[in-house]
């Protein structure tokens, strides 16, 4: 018996170090190849409550901080309530997430905007387009925050509005036919205790680039959105994109730091040849996207480039509690510490499944925290060590997500495999050695 617990337990081994290789080693299956190979569609809440907005303010149904959904479609403006006190930093965001595998017009999108219940804006109306014909998410913020002189200081019922912009909203036609997945959320941000002030974290510019992350690159795969949105850290990541698809990441960033962020897609960024994908060499303008949100799912900025290209970089101020009163955006939505989101786009008119090699630089040591009169983790500000371990190990996931590990379950799925070979194989070699141990004991693998 103790030569059949051998033999298993080299099975066993073999195959999950079989495992730990593919997880380190092997980026993440590409659909098959074929003609097609489909997108796949934002992925809303686990959770999120299903409200329908309504075309005037009195009717407008209540939010509380949380998660909704609802659908858009041309020509309409959809209102929501907003209850607010008089200490907590607002922020309600829509993600606008068309349908993969059709087109959009590049001026269709959303507006989004939050006033009191007299009309008073409280912060600039926003303009979200997709600034291209491929259907990806498109995401930003209407704010209320609190400072002396601002708009919008009272207690109250504030009123949040998306409304449809752009020729051909619904579809890509121009008929305006379909109505068009939106996420809201709602999260407030505790003020600060009276009579204190935030702690300065230095200069908020940009500075010198984080110099990019060297060494071999992880296997991960992207979330489909914000809610499963895969952590990770420091370091060069792996994956791999079809065309028209859009990848969320996650990166954890505390007060103080700056982040630095470079794509290559195509071979070269796989084995270091320089060589893009042969099945895809014509230029396809604008055909990938590198973008970035705040912990709200506020715009920071984003960059673009053709297709085939080496690569695109982006690169942040230092989060800051300060950098809310700064100009430009790009400064001034790096306000918390907390979870930053990545959003990389391919265009769908890519012609094949592109690799993307993503390196991910944090620069800085964490500073001191505002002193919040509350306590900002428990709403959704902020990150803690388990947070950091698991965006270095790439095996957290966004909050209110399933957790989108595919690559670590086809880990599971070939581990189970080899393992169930190995028992069968183990079965094998006892039956072997019970009908010969008596003859050919001393030739068997397991006793020389």
């Amino acid at each position: 018996m103790g030569q059949v617990v051998r033999a298993l337990g080299a099975g066993v081994c073999l195959v999950l170090a079989t495992a730990q290789v593919l997880a380190q080693s092997a980026p993440p299956a590409a659909a098959a190849d074929g003609p097609d190979w489909p997108a796949r569609p934002y992925g809303t809440a686990d959770g999120a409550r299903a409200v329908q907005g309504a075309a005037s303010g009195d009717r407008a149904p209540a939010l509380s901080p949380g998660t909704y959904t609802d659908v858009l479609s041309a020509g309409e403006r959809k209102h929501y309530r907003v209850p607010l006190d008089d200490r907590s930093n607002a922020y309600v965001s829509a993600v606008l997430a068309p349908p993969p595998g059709g087109a959009v017009a590049a001026t269709a999108g959303m507006r989004i905007g939050l006033t009191d219940a007299g009309g008073t804006t409280c912060s600039d109306r926003t303009d979200v387009t997709f600034g291209a014909d491929t259907p990806r998410p498109v995401a930003d913020y209407a704010t209320r925050r609190i400072a002396p002189g601002r708009a919008c200081q009272a207690e109250g019922e504030y009123v949040f509005t998306v409304e449809a912009i752009g020729a051909g909203f619904g579809d890509g036609d121009g008929s305006g036919a379909r109505k068009w997945p939106v996420e809201i959320r709602f999260m407030l941000e505790p003020g600060l205790k009276a009579g204190s002030s935030a702690p300065s974290t230095g200069p908020s510019g940009r500075g010198r680039s984080p110099r990019p992350p060297q060494g071999a690159p992880k296997g991960t795969e992207g979330g489909t959105g914000f809610n499963d949105a895969r952590a990770i850290g420091q370091g060069r990541w792996r994956d791999v994109l079809n065309p028209g698809d859009s990848h969320y990441y996650k990166v954890p960033l505390d007060w103080g730091q700056r982040l630095f962020l470079d794509a290559t897609f195509g071979y070269g960024g796989q084995d270091g040849d320089g060589s893009d994908s042969p099945r895809d060499g014509r230029k396809v303008p604008d055909g990938v996207q590198l973008a970035l949100y705040n912990t709200a799912r506020g715009f920071v900025e984003s960059v673009d480039a053709d297709h085939p290209d080496r690569s695109v970089t982006l690169d942040t101020a230092p989060a800051a509690f300060d950098n809310r009163t700064a100009t430009p955006n790009e400064v001034g939505a790096m306000r918390f510490s907390g979870w930053y989101y990545v959003r990389v786009s391919l265009a769908r008119s890519v012609a094949a499944p592109t690799p993307l090699t993503l390196g991910v630089g944090i620069e800085g040591e964490p500073a001191a925290a505002p002193p919040y009169d509350g306590d900002p983790r428990a709403a959704g500000f902020g990150v803690t060590a388990v947070d950091r371990l698991g965006a270095a190990a790439g095996t957290g996931t966004g909050s209110g997500g399933d957790s989108g590990d595919s690559t670590a379950m086809r880990i599971v799925g070939y581990s189970g495999i080899g393992l169930g070979s190995a028992l069968v194989l183990g079965l094998v070699a006892w039956t072997a050695v019970a009908r010969r141990s008596r003859a050919q004991a001393s030739s068997t693998p397991w006793n020389r």
